[in-house]
């Protein structure tokens, strides 16, 4: 598979999605509809899984390094989790949410298009580099998806609609999740930072907001476990999580203190 090729297989795994949700939610009582679009829908996670195993083998080196590399990655996560959480819960828009949003990331790829190439700066080519990329992107996947969750519960209670108890049970799984992940990708991050450079840790900037974006989910879960915060603010609490989560993801990126962090090697 050419990776030249890859805005047609873009499209030829959007097309799948999009078929395979418009299946789905055609009629939700037709068990065959409904087998057809999940079975769409896992053909092109299954392409996309594999477009990234070979854009892997021709560079000679896993495909985490830019910011086009992991939005791959976060495509892959984000439709799996999407199906996965949409078997479990049957949310039919929370389904939408996540294949739209990896189409989207697909899209972005045409648009701002990768000059790939196999070098790797020196710090990169330590063992914790792809458990550590890998697990955050997982992260960053389930607690985007949590704070999506969020608000669309917000939007039903300020209509009135009470479909509280099933969102925040989802919510909940979804942080709960997330959150470990989250958790392993900072220790990762330590021991290869340790590695690399000599220490663990030097509130580098994408350092301290990966500290806030995890002490953020933190204070969600601990008000949770305690009871210690009513549901609308934990809802609020998970809305801005992802506002400080997308600024640790890429935002950070833009800062004139990120001039100097040894986080740069990720920019796109």
């Amino acid at each position: 598979m050419d990776w030249g090729n890859f805005p047609v297989m873009a499209i030829i795994i959007s097309s799948l999605w999009i078929v395979g949700i418009i299946l789905i939610g055609i009629n939700k009582n037709n068990r065959w509809l409904k087998l057809s679009g999940k079975s769409l829908l896992v053909l092109g996670i299954i392409i996309l899984s594999t477009l990234l195993a070979t854009l892997w083998v021709q560079l000679e080196r896993p495909p985490l390094r830019t910011l086009g590399e992991t939005r791959l990655w976060y495509s892959v996560f984000l439709a799996a989790i999407g199906l996965i959480f949409y078997l479990r819960w049957k949310y039919y828009w929370f389904i939408v949410y996540s294949f739209f949003m990896a189409g989207l990331f697909l899209v972005l790829n045409i648009y701002m298009p990768e000059n790939f190439n196999k070098t790797l700066m020196p710090a990169l080519h330590s063992p914790w580099f792809v458990p550590h990329v890998i697990v955050y992107i997982i992260a960053y996947a389930l607690l985007g998806a949590s704070s999506i969750v969020a608000v669309v519960q917000l939007y039903y209670n300020y209509k009135g609609q009470n479909k509280q108890h099933n969102a925040i049970q989802l919510s909940d799984n979804l942080v709960y999740l997330g959150f470990s992940f989250l958790t392993m990708g900072l220790l990762f991050g330590a021991l290869w930072a340790k590695e690399a450079w000599g220490h663990y840790w030097t509130w580098d900037p994408k350092e301290t907001w990966a500290f806030l974006t995890w002490a953020v989910y933190l204070i969600y879960i601990h008000g949770r476990i305690r009871n210690s915060i009513k549901v609308n603010t934990a809802l609020w609490i998970l809305a801005m999580g992802f506002v400080i989560l997308l600024m640790c993801w890429f935002g950070v990126n833009y800062l004139p203190s990120a001039a100097n962090s040894v986080h740069t090697y990720s920019n796109a």
